[in-house]
């Protein structure tokens, strides 16, 4: 994709010196993304474009600029793009997002909207894409690819094949095609992901990629690639950062609000001569993270204190995203590109001074100083929450017929209080009045996931090391398919928190001896919050405390510990609506082993 200008003539004009050009920036340190360089310049614009840089006579065609910026011997850098985000992940609508993160210098975000797409399907895509329009930012839309994220196993509010690819790519924002999480699928060469690999290459978007790459497996990761994917940001190890870069395939290091990678990437590469295809990524930051420490600029930061070259760091958050992504004339201050650019006062400490976005400056000093038009649009208002009615008794798992005593129960079990991964334990637990009981054993609870789509379905299990002490945790934020999914240690606490989310139409809740203590409404697809960013901050940060102290919940970042319970692309055992899945075999595992059919 090239941004196009409004007139090609004008522009060369302007760079020959011919007209007056808008904007000349004097007085700057350039820095140079093509060859590494670091030298004083002064920065022409017209139009939205960089026209020319002047590196010879620094004061050359100053009178012919209608205005000139002193930048007063900053860094003149290219705005931030993010490789890879998912807007509704920082639970706030697209010009809410913009509005925290245009003050952090991120201009550009490629997005994946597959989470609020699993809740209303394509209405959702093209409400993110035409919400993300005029605004200080470019907010570049992938189509979801995997809606729901494994067929059969679970039940979302869409389904989508490839002949939405064919008609969302007709949107003008629409660059790509996102995280293609089925790699089985791929590899394996099933139908249904050669239609969307094709529809893909049909409609000449990029494809985005999403693998674990065993570390004796490296026919897999060559597999994935010749069926087309050529990034990843679910890099977590350093031997996988290696092997994807040495393959060809852009690695999004992530920093998100729970799962934070870029140490052990960069363990993995720091000795590799050349790094051209690392990226910098937040995929999923939630509001109150953002504003108080930054988005992309957080990460760049971070990779420098890890021992990066400050231009490699800046490098992988604007010009390597730009060329990941296909974006021809973005990510760089350079001739024919967009005038999207930073005045920043170090590079190391990466401190900005200023915003720019098509040449006109929006943010000063971490504040806004442009307008953002408040628009409405009809899916923020839409119910999300057609879910069954239930009843307390409904929180009470039963035992099979003729267990008095004990049983055996198939638990997820989480491997650690840090990680969404989880294994298969088989325990004998107690019954107790028909219902398996949990009371004697602090670390094992109740799970519940309801469909929230009409459906009518919901599974109901039990699950250890999920780290909370007491009462209930509830979310309509779960990750693909979004269905409410409740971790409970007791029915009254349980039913508490599902009542509370279906009255305020979603979100995020915790009860303890069946009081609600703490509710994060998200009523826009339970997902995202109608109320400006520092509102929504707010209310964030009080959910965490609750669940820290109501609950015990002892992570540092408690809010997103239940958003992986129902991931069945994620190893290795997950529940979903339907049931218990066993995730690498792709199948349906018996909660009580002993009575399968």
């Amino acid at each position: 994709m090239k941004i196009q200008p409004k007139d090609k003539r004008q522009l060369l004009a302007a760079a020959m010196g011919k007209i007056n050009c808008d904007l000349a920036v004097k007085n700057v340190k350039y820095v140079n993304l093509f060859t590494g360089e670091v030298y004083p310049a002064t920065v022409f614009v017209h139009q939205g474009f960089v026209v020319h840089v002047e590196d010879q006579d620094l004061s050359a065609g100053l009178d012919k600029a209608d205005k000139v910026v002193d930048g007063e011997g900053r860094y003149i850098v290219p705005g931030l793009i993010d490789s890879h985000v998912h807007i509704e992940s920082s639970m706030l609508t697209p010009r809410q997002f913009a509005r925290a993160v245009v003050p952090h210098g991120v201009l550009a975000v490629v997005t994946d909207p597959h989470e609020i797409g699993n809740v209303f399907g394509e209405d959702a895509v093209r409400y993110m894409h035409d919400a993300g329009c005029d605004l200080p930012m470019r907010q570049f839309i992938d189509i979801p690819s995997c809606v729901p994220a494994v067929p059969g196993l679970e039940q979302a509010g869409a389904s989508f094949e490839a002949a939405v690819v064919d008609r969302l790519a007709k949107l003008p924002n629409v660059i790509g095609l996102a995280e293609v999480m089925d790699y089985l699928g791929v590899v394996n060469g099933s139908d249904r992901m050669m239609e969307f690999l094709e529809a893909a290459d049909r409609n000449g978007l990029y494809i985005q990629g999403h693998i674990h790459v065993p570390e004796n497996n490296r026919r897999l990761l060559s597999a994935y690639l010749v069926g087309g994917p050529h990034s990843c940001h679910e890099t977590t190890q350093a031997f996988e950062a290696k092997a994807k870069l040495r393959g060809g395939m852009y690695v999004d290091a992530r920093d998100s609000s729970i799962s934070k990678n870029v140490a052990d990437i960069w363990q993995g590469i720091k000795d590799l001569p050349w790094r051209d295809r690392l990226c910098l990524c937040t995929d999923d930051r939630e509001v109150d993270d953002i504003l108080e420490t930054g988005q992309l600029d957080d990460v760049l930061r971070h990779a420098i204190a890890l021992g990066m070259n400050p231009i490699e760091a800046l490098k992988a958050c604007t010009l390597n995203p730009a060329q990941e992504a296909h974006l021809e004339n973005l990510g760089m201050v350079a001739p024919g590109f967009t005038a999207d650019f930073l005045l920043v006062d170090d590079l190391e400490g990466f401190t900005i001074d200023s915003v720019w976005f098509g040449g006109k400056q929006v943010a000063s000093r971490g504040k806004l100083t442009c307008e953002i038009a408040e628009k409405h649009f009809e899916l923020e208002g839409r119910n999300s929450m057609q879910v069954p009615e239930l009843s307390p008794e409904d929180f009470k798992l039963k035992a099979p017929a003729g267990c008095t005593d004990r049983v055996r129960v198939n638990v997820q079990h989480y491997t650690s209080l840090k990680s969404s991964l989880t294994r298969l334990s088989c325990e004998e637990l107690p019954v107790k009045d028909g219902c398996v009981d949990l009371s004697q054993d602090e670390d094992l609870f109740y799970a519940m996931i309801i469909n929230r789509y009409g459906a009518g379905t919901r599974s109901f299990g039990v699950v250890r090391g999920f780290g909370a002490k007491r009462g209930a945790d509830a979310s309509t934020v779960s990750h693909d398919c979004h269905n409410l999914c409740i971790v409970f240690k007791d029915a009254e606490s349980g039913y508490a928190a599902y009542r509370e989310l279906v009255k305020c139409g979603g979100g995020i809740c915790c009860a303890v001896d069946g009081q609600v203590k703490c509710t994060l409404p998200l009523p826009c697809g339970g997902l995202m919050s109608n109320e400006p960013c520092e509102v929504a901050a707010r209310q964030s940060l009080a959910m965490k405390k609750a669940l820290k102290e109501e609950l015990g919940m002892p992570q540092e970042n408690p809010l997103l510990r239940i958003v992986t319970l129902a991931l069945p692309v994620a190893p290795a055992v997950k529940f979903s609506d339907l049931g218990l899945v066993d995730v690498m075999e792709q199948k349906f595992l018996p909660i009580f082993p002993d009575f399968a059919d």
